[in-house]
């Protein structure tokens, strides 16, 4: 680059929109996907590492799909180009494919591509790129807007790692905007700006997750208000509404939004509830879509979801669509909205007038989110999730189940008021106690976690490493750790902390199912950590959990091995705080609440013997011993303070925590052999030591020689397990 061409770069930078000049250059200043990017997440761990595979990152615009891009190439020590799928053809892409084929012979240098709008490129230009993602050649990173499983590659779909990027919410919106405020050198630092709460609240509420059209707004506010007699450029709620304007359904007819809002329309039908009935339809009027093709799965709907129920309701709905052919648009609206109504349980009344206040609604609001269990699940629900969580009504008792089909932001929100006469006001009373009760299960649900938001291709290797690891465990430890493991969800993104880890088997279902995330394992002793390491060895090493040595009562060891902000959505424990004392429980308690990210969840499990040795010795031979009551009193006491989950449990509560328990016993047979008489006579045995210091020797010599005495025999124990699931 010569002189000339740096003074050009300057200019461009310095007249160059807001939202360009304030894109962030490394991690640290990205705003937003927290659940992509922050700190124990793959992608995170990836990209300090330098280690990244092909990746293609879809979402709406302005959630940072570029400028992620952008923060790759300035971390990466490849070499990084880029080419916008608009502008460039197969003659650009074979250019630059065989570049990074020269680059890579001659001096051993790495290519990462950068294709933007990635969808955009025809099929035989995405099938020139399949060849050289697969042998390394380049490695791809593709953003679009639109899904990927739809509009790109299936073959090159399957070679990348999939992350969806969300829309930001209002409090990284709020973000952006003290950023643009007070930053001197990109940004309005040196003016005296001043927005008003008002017009803050208007900016981010119509921005609708979008920065860019936020920073648009704010640069066109700036620039078009003249600054008053003290300089400070005033932007209230008028110049805030003249400088963005009403934002577009987020809508496309071929592909996401068309598929997803038609079968959350179904969807809503199907579970009578005529709000979200109203909201769904306006939302597909809004951007367009064709009123006969919502008839035409009314009239399926008729006929798959009411049937004979009401033999009426096919009726109703082919008459309604006559009606529609003969009227037009727009007074046709009627009929359609009449026909979804019945459908979803109401008749034809004036309470139609409910749509435009769904259409108000639309318009104001902007929560246009379709929640992940209402979304099409045919196409790529298995990759992130979508359809997963819906509860089918006809498995329920009156073929009605509480669940959410209005947007969260939306719940609670009334379009449609039945009136007090005939059918409407029959349905009035059951409608309201329907309208409470998917409320409280709306609350309920609201601790969830949110939708997957990433993909990629499985991992063989890792899978067949599992099934080796869960082979080596015997079949009662499996069938415990499985029904531990069974009412936790997992996302792909979440991040898991294992505590007081002396084996793989209870992490080895957030190996399988946090493939984004990343599990951290606390060992309490090194010789438990070095065997830990060595048979972490075959994994790769983005994909092996992080080992921290850090004694078990003590968490604050535990987070200086971490990063400051290093949170975690699940923590899991099992049989932890073994003799320790209420002094050291209840500041573990408060500890760990500064481990736990919102919305996190706790989950551990004790496992006590109900008898001691001598108490089951005695009834396996029903023989009395030497100080029998007073040995098996004194076991009673050792095994309950050993694991006394009673005090955890209390000091948890204490602590803020809202637990909850399970309790089942388990009736095992416990096999008499050298390992048990070690456990409980060995030298360094905590049973042994209990003994030495309150019998005379001759009783435990007795009591050991009877137990040599059943080598090879077995003796019934009942173990009492406790599973306490916590939340904040």
């Amino acid at each position: 680059m010569d002189l000339f061409d740096h003074q050009r770069e300057q200019q461009l930078q310095r007249q160059a929109p807001l939202a360009e000049r304030l894109r962030p250059q490394s991690l640290d200043d990205f705003i937003g996907q927290g659940d992509i990017l922050g700190p124990g997440r793959l992608l995170r761990r990836a990209i300090a590492a330098d280690r990244l595979g092909s990746l293609i990152f879809h979402g709406p615009p302005g959630t940072g799909k570029t400028t992620l891009a952008r923060i790759i190439a300035n971390s990466t020590r490849c070499h990084f180009s880029s080419l916008n799928a608009v502008l460039a053809g197969i003659k650009d892409l074979r250019t630059e494919i065989e570049q990074a084929r020269e680059r890579l012979g001659r001096h051993g240098l790495r290519s990462l591509l950068f294709i933007d709008e990635v969808h955009r490129f025809n099929t035989a230009q995405q099938d020139a790129l399949l060849g050289c993602v697969e042998n390394g050649t380049v490695t791809l990173i593709g953003a679009t807007t639109e899904n990927p499983f739809f509009e790109v590659n299936k073959a090159l779909v399957s070679r990348s790692r999939l992350f969806r990027l969300q829309p930001l919410g209002h409090q990284d919106l709020q973000r952006v905007i003290d950023r643009a405020l007070s930053d001197r050198e990109r940004g309005y630092g040196c003016l005296k700006v001043v927005v008003e709460p008002a017009a803050r609240q208007h900016l981010v509420g119509v921005a609708g997750g979008d920065a860019r059209t936020l920073l648009n707004a704010l640069e066109l506010a700036v620039d078009t208000t003249p600054a008053n007699g003290e300089g400070v450029v005033l932007i209230d709620l008028a110049v805030a509404e003249q400088s963005i304007q009403q934002q577009a359904v987020l809508y496309d007819k071929q592909g996401d939004a068309h598929f997803d809002t038609i079968s959350a329309f179904i969807k809503s039908i199907r579970g009578s509830d005529p709000d979200a009935v109203l909201f769904w339809l306006a939302r597909m009027v809004e951007a367009g879509e064709d009123p006969r093709f919502i008839f035409r799965r009314l009239l399926i709907a008729a006929g798959e979801d009411i049937g004979l129920a009401d033999p009426q309701a096919i009726v109703v709905v082919q008459a309604c669509a006559a009606a529609f052919d003969r009227i037009g648009l727009p007074e046709g609206l009627y009929p359609l909205v009449q026909a979804s109504l019945y459908l979803a349980g109401t008749s034809k009344s004036n309470s139609a007038l409910g749509f435009f206040d769904a259409v108000r609604s639309l318009r104001q609001e902007r929560a246009q989110q379709v929640p992940a269990h209402l979304r099409d699940a045919h196409r790529d629900g298995s990759a992130f999730g979508d359809g997963v969580g819906y509860r089918y009504p006809h498995a329920y008792a009156e073929h009605w189940v509480a669940q959410q089909y209005l947007p969260t932001a939306l719940q609670g929100q009334i379009f449609w008021q039945p009136g007090k006469q005939g059918w409407e006001g029959q349905r009035r009373s059951q409608l309201q106690l329907q309208r409470a009760a998917q409320l409280s299960a709306a609350a309920e649900s609201a601790s969830e976690q949110g939708e997957p938001l990433s993909s990629g291709p499985s991992d063989a290797g890792l899978e067949r490493w599992l099934k080796r690891q869960m082979a080596q465990e015997g079949e009662r430890l499996q069938a415990l750790q499985q029904r531990f493991w069974e009412p936790i969800r997992l996302e792909r993104h979440h991040r898991v902390l294992a505590l007081g880890c002396r084996s793989l088997l209870w992490v080895l279902p957030a190996l399988a199912g946090t493939p984004e995330g990343g599990v951290v394992m606390q060992v309490n002793e090194g010789a438990d950590a070095e065997r830990l390491a060595a048979q972490l060895q075959v994994l790769d090493q983005l994909r092996s959990p992080e080992l921290q040595l850090a004694p078990n009562a003590d968490l604050q060891s535990l987070r200086q091995g971490l990063a400051a902000d290093h949170r975690f959505e699940l923590i899991i424990g099992r049989n932890l705080l073994q003799g320790a004392s209420p002094g050291e429980i209840q500041p573990w308690g408060e500890a760990l609440k500064e481990l736990l990210a919102d919305r996190g969840q706790l989950e551990l499990l004790f496992s006590r013997p109900q008898a001691g040795p001598a108490q089951l010795l005695r009834q396996a031979t029903g023989q009395s011993w030497p100080f029998s009551t007073e040995l098996e009193q004194m076991e009673q006491e050792w095994l309950r303070s050993t694991l006394a989950w009673e005090l955890l449990d209390a000091a948890l509560e204490t602590s803020g925590w809202q637990i909850q328990r399970q309790e089942w016993s388990e009736a095992l047979q416990l096999p008499v052999d050298q390992n048990l008489l070690q456990r409980w006579f060995g030298t360094d045995a905590a049973y042994r030591q209990l003994l030495d210091a309150q019998l005379p020797a001759d009783v435990l010599q007795t009591l050991e020689q009877a137990f040599r005495a059943r080598l090879g025999s077995q003796l019934p124990q009942t173990l009492q397990h406790q599973r306490l699931s916590g939340r904040l």
